[in-house]
């Protein structure tokens, strides 16, 4: 993934860690940007980039309001031979 695509799938906590990540540099902004705006420390933005199962719900609805991605929740299309790690 080098640029955030309008509509992502994401089925596992990594996925989301490379896309917040992802969405961050794309928008040019430190991790120490993203802590300040968050409340959160610059090491702690980057230990929930590898380990964003860790992030709370508010963390993760402030994060994507940061680097201006939208979350949305659906329903599977496929679930025949996707796994889920949550």
């Amino acid at each position: 993934m080098s640029t955030p695509s309008p509509t992502q799938t994401l089925v596992t906590a990594l996925q989301l860690g490379q896309l917040l990540k992802l969405a961050r540099k794309h928008r040019k902004l430190t991790q120490a940007a993203v802590g300040a705006r968050l409340g959160l420390s610059q090491n702690r933005v980057s230990h929930l980039e590898q380990h964003p199962d860790e992030l709370s719900f508010k963390q993760l609805l402030g994060w994507c309001a940061v680097v201006g991605l939208e979350l949305q929740v659906g329903e599977r299309r496929d679930t025949t031979n996707q796994q889920s790690e949550w």
